[in-house]
């Protein structure tokens, strides 16, 4: 091989090696998999600020985090917030919630107001899947 040649496949594979994609990607996800709200739905007046979340997955399953299984993830529930870096994991605070453990249902606390809520499917290591699982933005008031 000519040494051009092999500069070329090696800048090449230089490329491949540090390419964002090819090192962050999420577990692989089926195109046709669907998070969602069962509960609240987009408009929800909520009296109290307590009030339960219930989280559905079709064309996948749940479970909790550190699970290899192919097509499993857990939930997380983004509040107030715009959905994350899809290839990072999902951040860990008060607006990124995480639920680990494979739970399908929540009880949270919101203050008086305007709230969105949407969800996004992580794998075992709180990445999103590629391609991404999320869910519509809802809105939900509490009084």
């Amino acid at each position: 091989m000519s040494g051009i040649w092999k500069s070329l496949v090696s800048l090449a594979l230089v490329a491949l090696l540090v390419a964002p994609s090819a090192q962050a990607a999420g577990a692989s996800s089926p195109e046709d998999a669907r998070v969602y709200f069962i509960w609240p739905s987009d408009g929800t007046v909520i009296h109290g600020g307590k009030f339960w979340v219930r989280m559905g997955l079709r064309n996948m399953g749940v479970g909790p985090k550190g699970t290899e299984t192919p097509n499993v993830g857990h939930h997380h529930l983004l509040i107030d917030t715009e959905l994350p870096a899809l290839d990072q994991p999902v951040p860990s605070d008060r607006n990124h919630l995480h639920f680990g453990a494979g739970e399908t249902e929540a009880r949270i606390e919101l203050p008086p107001g305007k709230h969105t809520l949407q969800l996004l499917l992580g794998d075992r290591e709180h990445r999103p899947h590629d391609p991404p699982v999320y869910s519509k933005k809802i809105t939900v008031i509490v009084r």
